[in-house]
């Protein structure tokens, strides 16, 4: 039977895990408010660094007492800030179960040389929660974007806790909930469930988090991009607007579009809801078909944004190069862009199904996946 071509293609094929699809309908146009040529200490400045910050709190029901506060070199810069500037003051456990959270524990263990206990699961599982010592100051990703498996939710992390927890939430916050009062510090970047452009972090810290800073200093020297107290306190400015470097006004102005979108189309709930809907379109795909599956052992942990799939035939020879033959062919006919594997990862695809991508994309794009597996298994045969 000839393996015929599907009839609809993707109105979108932007399918990378980051940076992520713009929203709906974008347009250059769009951004034709932003402040260029101005400077971002003048009041136009402030005034649209602050609106970022609230609107951020108000999507995401962060806490009135929370800071938050948007820091240079993206989630990166955000999880640096904080491990740099609050770990030390007691014993540190590091999770990490995909690429970056184990970046994070070479930072912690190598750079700051903490004598970190740490806990690792393979790609596909998830560290046991159960087992962790909250206690200590405790680090984690809580979701794994190039593994795909995400914490389902909060309920292990005690709330008498003695250590802080620092979450790193960059391809979470906006389309999972993050339970606050079981989180001290959360980073997440513009590039992601928002679809925004890159370079800018965002750190939002609990009242915890800045006793912490406030009372305890690091043996370490530190950049002045890391520091946020002055004289033993918290420099307020910083979650007010007044960034520690220059930002770029032209992405802060496409974050506030992307924050009006998210707004109208329902808020956090909205976003989760959208999120849930291309995950599921995909997990169904899956369980339809005995050749490909969910890379996420445990359904309940699956990510519902970078969901990560692996090619279970055995008529696959080499299952690096046939993931990359499928992602490459797929590119070729322009129904999915940057949907391979992380390079980490093990070989597979990875399908970005944040809450910027709509599900009719997702539905029109994995009868190409299935024609594409259909041409490369003909091809090795």
């Amino acid at each position: 039977m000839a393996n015929t071509l599907p009839a609809a293609r993707p109105a979108n094929p932007r399918f990378s895990s980051g940076p992520c699809a713009k929203i709906p309908g974008f347009d250059l146009n769009m951004l034709a408010d932003a402040p260029l040529g101005r400077s971002h200490r003048a009041a136009v400045g402030k005034e649209k660094l602050a609106k970022a910050i609230d609107t951020t709190r108000e999507i995401l029901n962060v806490p009135a007492d929370y800071r938050i506060g948007i820091v240079p070199a993206s989630d990166t810069g955000a999880v640096e800030m904080a491990m740099w500037s609050l770990l030390g003051e007691r014993p540190v456990e590091m999770l990490a179960w995909e690429s970056f959270g184990s970046g994070w524990v070479t930072d912690v263990v190598k750079q700051l040389k903490l004598d970190a206990k740490v806990q690792t699961a393979d790609y596909g599982k998830i560290v046991d929660f159960g087992s962790v010592d909250f206690d200590r100051d405790v680090v984690f990703t809580w979701n794994g974007t190039t593994s795909g498996v995400r914490l389902p939710n909060g309920d292990q992390i005690p709330a008498d806790r003695g250590g802080l927890t620092i979450c790193d939430a960059t391809s979470a916050a906006f389309a999972m909930e993050l339970p606050w009062d079981k989180l001290d510090v959360v980073t997440f970047s513009w590039q992601k469930v928002l679809g925004g452009e890159g370079g800018h972090g965002v750190l939002i810290l609990s009242p915890r988090a800045v006793e912490r800073l406030e009372s305890y200093t690091p043996a370490w020297p530190l950049p002045k991009i890391f520091r946020m107290t002055k004289g033993g306190k918290l420099i307020e400015g910083i979650f007010k607007g007044e960034t520690i470097n220059t930002p770029s006004m032209l992405c802060v102005e496409d974050y506030l579009v992307s924050l009006e979108w998210a707004k109208s189309v329902g808020g956090q709930k909205g976003l989760q809801d959208r999120a849930n809907a291309n995950a599921q379109a995909v997990w169904d795909f899956c369980d339809s078909r005995d050749w490909i599956a969910n890379l996420a052992e445990d359904p309940a942990t699956a990510s519902t944004t970078s969901v990560c799939l692996k090619f279970t035939d055995d008529r696959i020879k080499d299952g690096a190069a046939f993931a990359k033959a499928v992602a490459k062919r797929l590119e070729k006919e322009g129904v999915a862009l940057d949907i391979g594997a992380y390079r980490d990862a093990p070989a597979g695809l990875r399908i970005w199904c944040g809450s910027t991508v709509e599900t009719a994309d997702i539905q029109a794009l994995l009868p190409w996946i299935e024609w594409a597996f259909n041409e490369e298994i003909a091809a090795q045969a």
